[in-house]
């Protein structure tokens, strides 16, 4: 292999993401920077825009730094924000789907038409206020110069959409549809294809990183779902028979021969980062736990 190593972000809400770029910090604070030595970062759900961030030149302080500061004002904070669904309708809609489903094909295909079927409730005007809402957090709008992967879902035919910066379609487009979650915000259309979330296929989509020698996944609920509030998103249904479980890719990357390390929440990154992973009141606590945990788990990644 001569690709060397591949960093792999999970999705996890604001709870999530806050984690992650804790843990970043953390790591670098002892000496390991990822956002210098990955030669690929994959980002899925919210850490679609970790990676964005990761990947953007800011050193991981500064990144830390901005998530333990205030947040900016809203774009649009004048205007009123559409309607979202009670998050307990969504979940027990996604609990039926998981249920229901009999491959991770039809899951993902059934999760497209969910989300489809709820742009007309969303209305058109969500999708433009969230696609400035996405661009308002990312440092940089341009893909970055070194190799980075954004996972999306088509929501048409369920299939996995991996962006880069050789797809033709804008980075904020990219990090738009990767995070697009089925019946809570809108689908997002890329030229005439509408995306949703790439956790629809896998937490982390870990396989993205196949051919890399050293792979680190940071996953803020990879190895959570019981303690999750059931039918929350990340928490959605994983079968190892389909593969897209984090275990099954784990081996997979294994079998073909490259060393991975997997970084889920201890203790107390999972109490900073309570039950409820889309709270924002979760994001300064959790930053904190994972910045205090990277700084431990420093000492497992022995390849760099």
């Amino acid at each position: 292999m001569v690709k060397k190593v591949a960093l792999v972000l999970g999705g996890g809400g604001s709870a999530g993401h806050a984690w992650t770029i804790g843990v970043i910090a953390g790591l670098a604070e002892a000496g390991i920077d990822m956002t210098e030595a990955a030669d690929l970062v994959v980002g899925t759900s919210s850490g679609a825009t970790a990676a964005a961030q990761v990947r953007s030149g800011i050193p991981p302080a500064e990144l830390l730094a901005s998530v333990l500061s205030p947040p900016a004002p809203s774009v649009g904070q004048n205007r009123p924000p559409p309607p979202a669904p009670p998050m307990a309708t969504v979940f027990e809609r996604v609990r039926a789907i998981g249920a229901a489903a009999i491959s991770a094909a039809d899951l993902q295909r059934a999760m497209g038409a969910f989300g489809l079927e709820s742009d007309a409730t969303l209305g058109p005007a969500a999708a433009d206020q969230r696609r400035a809402m996405v661009a308002a957090r990312l440092p940089r709008q341009q893909w970055p110069a070194r190799p980075m992967i954004v996972a999306a879902v088509n929501a048409h035919t369920g299939e996995l959409a991996a962006f880069d910066r050789n797809s033709g379609v804008d980075l904020v487009d990219a990090v738009t549809a990767g995070t697009a979650l089925p019946g809570v915000v809108p689908t997002h259309n890329i030229n005439g294809t509408r995306y949703i979330n790439g956790g629809v296929r896998s937490a982390e989509n870990a396989d993205l990183a196949s051919g890399y020698a050293n792979v680190v996944v940071l996953s803020p609920f990879g190895e959570r779902t019981g303690t999750l509030p059931a039918g929350q998103f990340e928490g959605i249904r994983r079968s190892p028979e389909w593969g897209t479980d984090l275990a099954s890719q784990v081996e997979a990357l294994r079998k073909q021969g490259s060393r991975v390390v997997v970084i889920t929440p201890d203790a107390d990154s999972r109490t900073a980062m309570g039950t409820d992973q889309m709270d924002p009141a979760t994001r300064v606590p959790a930053a904190r736990a994972g910045f205090a945990q990277g700084k431990q788990e420093a000492t497992r990644i022995t390849f760099l």
